[in-house]
């Protein structure tokens, strides 16, 4: 079963895997390194995590896919 996230969450999943990838093509940008932070910070403490649904790693990685689907949609020409 697909789970709902909000859209701010799922936005904020699409820009951290954007500067995860930003960062793996130039690993010494320490600017890089404090977004990414900051970004698994509001990922970790975002009020979807506190409802019944719970923290497990199958609800980490369906927003992994949901954010990765979405990025791609975005992307595919019209």
């Amino acid at each position: 079963m697909a789970r709902t996230f909000s859209p701010d969450l799922i936005q904020t999943q699409r820009e951290w895997t954007r500067t995860y990838e930003a960062l793996a093509r130039t690993p010494f940008r320490t600017v890089l390194r404090r977004r990414l932070q900051l970004l698994s910070c509001r990922i970790a403490s975002h009020p979807y995590w506190e409802a019944g649904t719970g923290r497990s790693a199958a609800a980490r990685t369906e927003l992994r896919h949901q954010a990765r689907t979405a990025e791609s949609q975005e992307r595919r020409p019209a």
